[in-house]
């Protein structure tokens, strides 16, 4: 491969807007859009909706599926979500792309941590600055420059943008899968490392409430009336924790017990809720069967138990298709100084969904940072350009099809 002239003139076009491509970045990561702000996701959803009238494409908000969530006494409510943004050209052509990205951020609208300010070293910190509020800029950077080559009607794109990544995307794993499903190649737009490491291989995530029902009575006159819920969710997190080593990869994480009340009155309610992390399919049957096991073995009479929840993101091993998408943005990187390399992570991403669907994908398109999902989160201006650029070259080879696109998601389906 080498850069063509065409090629240039989109690399081109990429350089000139790197005031706006950090800028509106910085802006829209001074708008809270935690998960659960409504109102925070409404607003950036209007401003990012606008910002995407400017590409020559189709832009329409889709509906979300309302989720389940448990709370900690054990109630269980139905939640609604934010829309998505999905932004469309060329539906009918002979190659088709898919950009994720999503909008919330793990910052609730009551954090301290608002607004993004420049650190001694020339660093941006703030919050969604990195995950991914300056992946999405450079993505539509990306897309904008991508326009004007020459060989852009051979190239469809569809970009969704999500509004529930950061609890497990339960609202827009629908429209994930049906996207993957449709796709040759994937782009998604999670940062990479700061210096400039991809994610390759990932984990695959499961994320379970279980609810242990007991009964009340005074702790005092009648404790052995009573069957304990808190002390039974404790026996069964220990049960669940006894589960790290057993099978190599395979690690549970206890996150939280909730539930009880007074200090005289014997529990009858509480939440146990843990992550499951998985390498491959197998271990994740191995602990879903394991876990649904645990859930119908009370530790002791008088309890009842109800479990919530399951895998949610699919491993995503490096196969056959991964292989060869990576070597290939490998050496379109090479054509602009810029080396990349890539190392397995527990993390999951959108990724992850689109893999499962039949995508193959690189999902840390995004902005140099680190420190994402605390109030230390950074992203190097300087990478905002270079990673449109990455984008936008891989755009313009797979247009020519230099990077073939086909033979990816044939080398996919191949491993299904």
């Amino acid at each position: 491969m080498q850069i063509l002239p065409s090629d240039q003139i989109v690399l081109d076009h990429v350089a000139a807007r790197e005031t706006a491509i950090v800028g509106r970045a910085v802006e829209w990561a001074n708008l809270n859009s935690g998960s659960r702000n409504a109102s925070g996701l409404a607003h950036v959803l209007a401003v990012l909706e606008a910002e995407a009238r400017r590409l020559p494409a189709e832009v329409v908000r889709i509906p979300t599926r309302a989720s389940t969530t448990v709370a900690d006494d054990g109630t269980v409510r139905t939640e609604a979500h934010a829309d998505a943004l999905k932004i469309t050209a060329r539906p009918d052509a002979p190659l088709q792309v898919v950009l994720t990205g999503h909008y919330d951020t793990v910052f609730p609208a009551e954090s301290p941590f608002q607004t993004v300010t420049t650190r001694a070293d020339g660093a941006l910190n703030g919050p969604g600055i990195a995950d991914m509020k300056g992946g999405i800029s450079v993505m539509l950077a990306a897309l904008e420059a991508f326009e004007t080559h020459p060989d852009r009607a051979r190239v469809g794109w569809t970009v969704l943008l999500s509004p529930d990544e950061e609890i497990g995307s339960p609202a827009s794993a629908p429209l994930l899968a049906e996207l993957g499903a449709r796709g040759h190649v994937g782009m998604t737009y999670e940062p990479a490392l700061s210096d400039g490491t991809l994610a390759g291989a990932r984990k695959g995530s499961g994320n379970y409430h279980l609810i242990v029902t007991g009964k009340a009575a005074h702790a005092g006159r009648a404790f052995h009336e009573g069957a304990n819920a808190v002390a039974g969710a404790a026996i069964i997190a220990a049960r669940l924790h006894a589960l790290n080593g057993q099978r190599e990869g395979v690690t549970v994480n206890v996150a939280k017990i909730s539930g009880g009340g007074a200090l005289n009155v014997v529990a009858d309610n509480a939440v146990v809720r843990f992550n499951v992390r998985v390498p491959d399919a197998q271990a994740s049957a191995w602990i879903s069967e394991t876990v649904r096991q645990i859930a119908t073995e009370p530790p002791f009479p008088g309890l009842t138990l109800d479990l919530h929840g399951g895998m949610t993101r699919a491993p995503k091993p490096m196969d056959a298709s991964q292989t060869a998408l990576f070597e290939a943005v490998r050496e379109t990187g090479a054509l602009l100084g810029q080396p990349i390399g890539w190392k397995p992570s527990g993390g999951v991403c959108e990724g992850n969904n689109l893999h499962a669907a039949g995508l193959p994908n690189i999902d840390t398109l995004g902005v140099l940072g680190g420190d994402i999902h605390s109030d230390q989160e950074f992203a190097w201006p300087a990478s905002f350009v270079e990673r449109a650029q990455l984008s936008a070259l891989i755009l313009c080879k797979i247009a020519s099809g230099e990077i073939d696109a086909l033979k990816l998601k044939a080398l996919r389906l191949e491993t299904m």
